[in-house]
């Protein structure tokens, strides 16, 4: 199946899932009167939100360039991430206000049993369809499906907590009967708002920071600096690399230092067997590659980059020679 294929038909299977998920759980949720219940129906009724974001950036996003936009719509899975996490902090809010009233003015819970087979059923529900999401995500290098599976793998995590919660009230009191053990709920509900939080900041850092056009991470721009200087001696240096991310696109530019009698046709061709070799490695990316004469004179902005055995370089103004190491 082809990539945005399969991404629309995950995306669309969230939407599902969680659908199912907020009306089970908000049904529950108020038939019982557990607040807990009711935040982690509220929980996933932002992770149907952030779905159907998910769903429309992951359709926008693979748009081809355009007059109006050059350069793709790869960064609307990223505004798309951010806002997922700024709906999260939203509701974690909203949950600990209403926890903290539930806290002082506790409730009892009504069939406890159905609370905790919902929570079940809401975790089993969810680990299948975040680890699709995940694996599909990780394939096709798309944040916004990967932001949608961490919000059903918090998910996870929270609804476990309610139904360890709601089981611990109810063996208590069946334990110690007469004794009020509600409290534990909107404690619960509290830990899980402290977790969601956690998340909206883990998401906010990883899907805001290629908005602001951070460099590719260090992995990345290692396997590009040795292909490079595996194409010594045709390659002399290079300098200026420069690096993006933009949804799953990638940018990557920088300028090559070769033999000033080397032919436009010989130094077009490592142009091409750079530009292949980065494209394999890295499906959607785009590659800008701008040839120089080197003439072993390393200026300010060659030295680092400087492929030149030291005894075929010269000191220019700028400062004395860098060895690539």
């Amino acid at each position: 199946m082809e990539p945005e294929r399969l991404k629309m038909k995950v995306a669309a299977l969230s939407v599902a899932s969680n659908t199912a998920l907020v009306i089970m759980k908000l049904a529950v949720g108020l038939a019982i009167g557990s607040v807990a219940m009711i935040s982690e129906a509220i929980h996933s009724g932002f992770d149907l939100v952030a779905a159907l974001i998910a769903l429309f950036s992951v359709k926008t996003s693979s748009l081809p360039a355009d007059v109006h936009h050059p350069f793709g719509h790869g960064k609307i899975e990223n505004i798309s991430g951010t806002v997922e996490a700024l709906l999260i902090f939203g509701a974690a809010v909203w949950i600990i206000v209403e926890a903290v009233g539930k806290l002082r003015h506790p409730e009892p819970i009504d069939a406890i049993g159905w609370g905790v087979a919902v929570m079940l059923i809401s975790s089993v529900v969810n680990v299948v369809v975040s680890e699709i999401l995940f694996r599909v995500g990780r394939r096709t290098d798309s944040i916004a499906l990967q932001a949608d599976a961490w919000h059903l793998r918090t998910d996870v995590y929270t609804s476990a907590g309610v139904m360890v919660s709601l089981a611990l009230i109810w063996f208590l009191q069946n334990l110690l009967p007469g004794r009020d053990f509600f409290w534990l709920d909107p404690v619960a509900a509290i830990a899980v708002a402290l977790l969601i939080l956690k998340a909206a900041y883990d998401l906010t850092v990883r899907s805001a920071r290629d908005l602001l056009d951070v460099k590719l991470p260090k992995p990345e721009i290692d396997w590009i600096t040795q292909l490079i200087v595996r194409h010594q001696p045709a390659v002399r240096g290079f300098h200026h690399l420069r690096t993006r991310k933009s949804g799953q696109f990638r940018f990557i530019e920088f300028h090559l230092l070769v033999d000033p009698l080397m032919t436009v046709e010989a130094s077009h061709d490592i142009t091409e067997d750079l530009t292949k070799a980065i494209e394999d490695q890295y499906p959607d990316a785009s590659v800008m590659i701008h040839i120089e004469p080197c003439d072993g004179k390393c200026s300010r902005n060659c030295q680092e980059g400087c492929l030149l055995p030291p005894d075929r370089r010269e000191t220019g103004r700028s400062g004395t020679a860098f060895r690539l190491r």
